[in-house]
């Protein structure tokens, strides 16, 4: 009997000597969904990093091939309390070969530095210059880790004109720009006078490139009827408003959500509206609803922010418990006012025509496209492309004119109400 007690205790003495995994860094650590659950896998590889800079927050992307996990560290800045360097350790990741470090110079980041730490860990080096908060949170599909640093820039840099810049190597962003990425850049003069102090406008047509969105029934990809509708929208707001018109994405090509705000907020767009088409698992579904960013009221809404997201539920979580803080300088009441305005005139317009079109209203919700912008921004889902009668609609022009319209006519009906 003395000898099973004895052999008792030298097991739990063992077990208890095990160390217990590290799982948060002194700032705090995170992860993607993309580890196996036996936690062997291949390593990730950070292909290139990529900066923005606005007048209210720089932007950097580290871009990947899979989901890791990372851990945030600081260094602190001196005397002073703000962190001197902000570092991103990489888990199980190593560097692609194009990789290089960036000269940012903005008043709030001084530069980002690359290395591999070690043969499974790469470090991300940010030499902070003059920030006061900073969130990190992942995106996926590409996979990538975002980090948004807010700060008060010099009166001389903030004077300046923003930029978006990649790593020097790399000519994504200009072969973007060559397809029409950004096709607008120079302001014409309206057609008719422009007095109210909206005078530009993003237009923002979900997907594209090899992400289609929703896919319908018949094969019509959500990201081809999006596409033709904001070029219309853009024609219509030239004409009709007299405003400057700035297109996301102008063909058929894939700009990452986290770029979408920051080229609104590069060009300081007074709005940001991005075009949808819904999706349900029930193809009866159908109608037309109108999204502004705030958490996920109902488990719907959250599963729809999943879908135009491209991720995952948990990683929707995952967002909603940081929102509050990345929502800082978002316009909530605007947004909320021009979703109202835009959802009763483009469900007015579509009904004149197709009495059956049912209105869902006005929703709050976690996209990931609109988080970061310094505007009024909302997300329209014109129709469900998974309901085969609003399929076949959504691929018609005269349709597509509708909607064009109706979104067009709402946001002049909310310019009219600005005093």
């Amino acid at each position: 009997m003395n000898r099973i007690i004895t052999l008792c205790t030298i097991m739990l003495i063992a077990a208890l000597l095990v160390p217990f995994p590290v799982i948060a860094a002194k700032k705090g650590a995170g992860a993607f969904n993309g580890d196996t659950s036996s936690g062997r896998r291949t390593s990730a590889v950070l292909g290139e990093m990529k900066h923005w800079s606005t007048p209210d927050y720089t932007r950097i992307s580290l871009e990947l091939d899979r989901d890791t996990t990372w851990e945030v560290h600081e260094l602190g800045g001196g005397s002073s309390r703000k962190p001197g360097r902000i570092y991103i350790d990489l888990k199980r990741t190593r560097m692609g070969s194009g990789v290089k470090d960036i000269t940012i110079g903005d008043g709030l980041l001084k530069g980002a530095r690359v290395g591999q730490y070690r043969p499974d860990v790469v470090r991300v080096v940010l030499d902070v210059e003059n920030i006061k908060d900073y969130k990190v949170f992942p995106l996926s599909d590409p996979a990538r880790l975002v980090i948004d640093v807010r700060g008060e820039r010099p009166a001389e840099i903030s004077r300046l004109e923003p930029t978006i810049s990649a790593s020097p190597d790399k000519s994504s962003i200009i072969k973007r720009e060559e397809k029409g990425a950004v096709a607008e850049k120079k302001l014409k003069l309206p057609r008719k006078v422009n007095i109210s102090k909206i005078r530009r406008i993003v237009v923002d047509p979900g997907h594209g490139g090899h992400d289609p969105g929703a896919v319908g029934q018949n094969g019509t990809q959500e990201k081809d009827v999006v596409l033709a509708i904001g070029l219309k929208l853009r024609d219509l707001l030239k004409e009709e408003l007299g405003v400057d018109v700035v297109m996301t994405r102008s063909a058929d090509v894939f700009i990452p959500l986290e770029e979408r705000t920051a080229i609104a907020n590069k060009v300081g767009a007074d709005l940001f509206v991005s075009v949808h088409a819904n999706a349900a698992a029930n193809r009866a579904v159908s109608g037309i609803e109108t999204y502004y960013l705030n958490l996920a009221k109902t488990d719907k809404v959250a599963r729809l922010a999943a879908k135009e997201n491209g991720t995952s539920l948990e990683k929707v979580s995952v967002l909603q418990a940081i929102l509050f803080d990345l929502m800082a300088n978002y316009k909530l009441n605007d947004s909320a006012r021009l979703a109202d305005e835009v959802q009763k005139t483009l469900h007015r317009k579509i009904k004149d025509t197709y009495a059956d079109v049912k209105n869902h209203g006005v929703k709050q919700g976690p996209f990931y496209v609109l988080v970061g912008a310094s505007m009024p921004s909302i997300l329209v889902e014109t129709a469900f492309v998974s309901n085969p009668q609003e399929e076949a609609r959504l691929k018609e022009a005269p349709y597509q004119d509708m909607t064009a319209e109706g979104i067009c006519e709402g946001i002049r009906s909310y310019i009219n109400g600005l005093k």
